[in-house]
């Protein structure tokens, strides 16, 4: 994700890093990042950045010397770096539609290997859905609490329609009240929708405005041809710098949680305040964001980045 601060203004929008998908090679060897606000008075820009080797495994540990960054193709001096594995606000989006009703003890051990994984002073909350898009945690935002967030996945009976985007932007709606940094989203359905108030494309654009990476699962019990779209999923992936996971079996789904938590831990945060060549940072229009990685002797290192963003205009905010 990423934010800045000018003259007491924040503005927010939404960078990423994601992996290859499991079981596949990587498709993009560019994925986004996350940025935030620093300091004040500065322009600073924060990726939370991800870097995979070949076998698809996120590699810690790097120094800041073996990244570059760039903002539309003009190198950026790098200001801030943190390779610590810091806490992060997480939420569990999971169908509890019909397709799941027989689905419901795999989903549950594929999400408390997620919590399990996950650091321990992480903000976690679950969003369960079906035509009805409902907090699990009820009027609690978040809990620590892993047999709570348990319990938040079972309390409503599965079955009915589907509301995948209505879910998606609740999910996002609800990740800006945490206190936290970072922001992730871990989403497992189908990609199908037959009862949503908004459109996939609202649901996109809420994406691409969010500054929330999201990961995506698919069980391969509850996929129905002609009605699940899996192409959905590979979308919210990619657009917000996340993964897509579309596992052969049961065990698979579940490594696939375990995955997700440790990508989330294994990552980097890079900060630059934007300049190019000296001129001053045009608000109000799309910049291009790439990140490099570059370690002597190593050549199957990947960074998958959200490309793009856009900051709104100051001159059309209000402090």
């Amino acid at each position: 994700m990423w934010q800045r601060r000018t003259q007491g203004i924040v503005f927010a929008a939404a960078l990423c890093v994601a992996a290859p998908l499991l079981g596949q090679s990587a498709q993009d060897q560019s994925a986004p990042q996350e940025d935030q606000v620093f300091k004040a008075g500065a322009e600073l820009v924060v990726l939370h950045v991800n870097v995979f080797n070949g076998r698809s495994d996120a590699v810690p540990d790097l120094p800041q010397s073996a990244f570059a960054v760039y903002e539309d193709d003009k190198p950026q001096e790098i200001s801030f770096f943190n390779a610590g594995d810091v806490p992060v606000t997480v939420g569990l989006v999971i169908d509890n539609s019909t397709s799941m009703l027989t689905e419901r003890p795999i989903v549950l051990a594929g999400t408390m290997a997620f919590a399990e994984s996950s650091h321990p002073e992480d903000q976690m909350f679950s969003v369960v859905f079906n035509e009805s898009v409902r907090s699990g945690l009820g009027n609690l935002d978040f809990t620590t609490n892993r047999l709570q967030l348990r319990a938040s996945l079972l309390q409503f009976p599965a079955g009915g329609k589907t509301a995948i985007y209505d879910a998606v932007i609740y999910g996002l709606d609800h990740l800006e009240k945490g206190a936290y940094q970072k922001h992730v989203l871990v989403v497992m359905s189908d990609g199908g929708d037959n009862a949503s108030q908004h459109t996939e494309k609202e649901m996109l654009d809420r994406v691409a405005s969010s500054s929330a990476i999201i990961y995506t699962v698919v069980d391969p019990d509850a996929f129905t041809p002609g009605e699940s779209k899996p192409q959905v999923l590979r979308r919210l992936a990619k657009l917000s710098g996340g993964v897509a996971y579309f596992p052969k079996n049961d065990k698979q789904l579940v490594d696939a949680f375990t995955e997700i938590a440790g990508n989330i831990r294994r990552g980097y945060s890079i900060g630059y305040v934007p300049s190019v060549a000296g001129q001053p940072h045009q608000h109000g229009e799309p910049h291009h964001v790439k990140v490099v990685v570059h370690v002597p002797g190593r050549h199957d290192l990947s960074v998958h980045v959200r490309n793009t963003y856009a900051e709104p205009d100051s001159t059309a905010l209000v402090p």
